[in-house]
């Protein structure tokens, strides 16, 4: 691996060297002519990449962080392939062009086959580039293109243009009609999204540019839109206008007017403090006596797995209803507490890697519903059956959107790992995933702790959910409160699995934090291990460090949300 670092790192000097040179005399090129852009979804807001292909499916549209609107192309250089993402478009012959968009990352180009290209390093924020070429005298197509170096780390692209004539040799003249139907299906005090009718073209529609009043905000490839970065309380007006590719631009949808919530936030409405208990592993304690000690009413309750054929039990071995599970359910609903059971976790063999389908996955999680009359679910999504496996991600979130709407009422729960500063690239995936399959799930739960020699978990816990918070905002276009309402912390008491130690103390600020900005859901890993053992280590029945028992049950008690 280090050889063949040191030599792509090499040529890639090499070649910075001779572009350099070569860009000096071409960047004084000839005036491009002045037409639209005649890209395909240029700054990704439709949130695929098509009309976009990228090598080694290294690209993908992410959220953060964007130049403009609320996608951008992140592509995942490797070693061995620079990711580059490229788009064919139809040219007219002896014409200029000019190309420009808007890039972020170390060594990140941006040019045509065969003709100029230009390139920048700018690792911490997004720099403009621009290039001018002229198409051959029969040139009738060009494929434009950006990516990044060799192990230089992953790179990202927005806003794209290539402003010129169109193409078709002048030939195609016509404008799209203009799109229909356009209404607004849904608003947040910062979003609101729109659909319409699909404009038609004598060769093709390529895309669409959604306009607030006179200024374009939006270029999608599909029929429907969601315009964020919105003022509470504000009134917009948005139209629709088609695009074709050789830039002919149609006439003006109908308007609509819509005017955004108000700003005061929130969520669902709910509140859950939800400490892990597991009856099958670490000397379970009474759930009745843990209530009374400390006032706790709710527990996650660890863990439902598949018992074979997509058939839900306790741990994957124990009675879905009538063992220790139930007995345990029965005491905390007699001491007026309730439960969440937790789908997933870690290890076993889960429902949501081995159901064949969102339906079929739907109908296992809905036995455990009927069987205990739940209010919500939890669906904990870690490794790499699960959590970084993007197909199994959709059914989990279809399946949850499935129950959600059979079962009214039900809150749903995701529960994930993140890294200091907010969700990893499944993280972000997982929760943009939520976002296009309308899965409407109440609460995102991070699991803030294994981050590999951490040592300030109290910081980096705010830091994890305020990279959240972020995250939600960019993705649903939410304001603070109401990305906030969405948020749930989940931790781990006393030594961690790579000796991180949350103590009370620390506990306590974090339940602090969590009050304070009013976040949905407070767990942590676990009750069994709420018991003090100093020097004791990581293990199932005690904590490792010196408290009291139930100490950290009792402080989570003291989350109100």
């Amino acid at each position: 691996m280090r050889t063949l670092l040191g030599r792509s790192r090499r040529a890639f000097f090499a070649l910075v060297g001779s572009a350099a040179l070569a860009l000096a005399g071409a960047v004084a090129l000839p005036g491009t002519a002045q037409a639209a852009n005649i890209l395909s979804n240029p700054g990704f807001e439709s949130g695929s990449l098509s009309p976009w292909s990228c090598t080694g499916n290294l690209g993908s549209v992410v959220s953060s962080p964007v130049h403009g609107g609320s996608k951008a192309l992140a592509g995942a250089v490797s070693s061995s392939d620079n990711a580059q993402c490229s788009q064919t478009v139809a040219v007219q012959p002896n014409t200029t062009y000019s190309l420009s968009g808007w890039v972020r990352g170390s060594y990140v180009y941006l040019g045509v086959n065969g003709g100029a290209s230009t390139w920048t390093s700018s690792p911490s924020a997004y720099s403009r580039l621009s290039v001018s070429f002229t198409t051959g005298a029969s040139q009738t197509s060009a494929t434009i293109y950006v990516h990044g170096w060799y192990a230089q780390g992953t790179y990202y692209a927005d806003d794209i243009s290539l402003d010129g004539p169109g193409g078709g040799g002048g030939s195609d003249t016509q404008a799209p009609t203009a799109p229909t139907g356009l209404t607004s299906t849904g608003k947040t005090s910062s979003s609101v999204s729109l659909s319409w009718s699909a404009s038609s073209d004598n060769v093709g529609v390529t895309g669409y540019d959604v306009y607030s009043g006179s200024n374009q905000v939006l270029s999608v490839s599909g029929t429907s839109a969601t315009v964020s970065g919105l003022s509470p309380s504000t009134s917009y007006t948005f139209t629709v206008k088609a695009r074709d590719a050789a830039g002919n631009v149609s006439a003006a949808s109908n308007a609509v007017a819509v005017t955004t919530n108000a700003g005061s936030g929130g969520g669902s409405g709910f509140k859950q403090a939800a400490p892990y208990l597991f009856e099958g592993w670490g000397d379970p304690p009474s759930p009745s006596t843990v209530m009374s000690a400390t006032g706790v009413k709710w527990f996650t309750m660890a863990f439902m797995l598949d018992s074979g054929g997509c058939n839900p039990a306790w741990d994957g071995n124990r009675p879905l209803t009538g063992g220790v599970d139930q007995t345990a359910i029965n005491q905390i609903r007699s001491a007026g507490g309730d439960i969440v059971p937790s789908f997933g976790g870690w290890q076993g063999s889960k429902l949501g890697a081995n159901c064949s389908s969102a339906s079929a996955l739907a109908g296992a999680l809905q036995k455990v519903i009927d069987a205990y009359s739940l209010k919500a679910i939890d669906m904990d999504i870690e490794n790499t059956d699960e959590f970084e496996n993007e197909a199994v991600q959709a059914r989990i979130l279809t399946a949850l959107k499935t129950v959600k709407t059979n079962n009214p009422g039900l809150k749903t729960i995701v529960t994930f790992g993140t890294s200091t500063t907010g969700p990893s690239y499944y993280g972000n995936r997982l929760i943009e995933q939520a976002k296009s399959l309308n899965a409407d799930i109440d609460v995102f739960t991070i699991m803030p702790f294994d981050f590999g020699g951490g040592s300030d978990m109290y910081g980096n816990t705010v830091n994890a959910a305020e990279g959240l918070k972020a995250k939600l905002k960019s993705t649903f276009g939410w304001d603070d409160a109401t990305a906030y309402a969405h948020i749930g912390i989940s931790g781990m008491n006393g030594l961690s699995d790579q000796q991180e130690n949350t103590t009370p103390a620390i506990w306590a600020q974090i339940r602090d934090w969590a009050n304070g900005h009013h976040i949905a859901r407070l767990a942590f890993w676990a009750v069994n291990r709420d018991r003090p053992c100093p020097g004791g280590g990581v293990v199932s029945n005690c904590s490792g460090i010196s408290q009291s028992n139930w100490q950290f049950t009792s402080i989570t008690a003291g989350f109100t949300g």
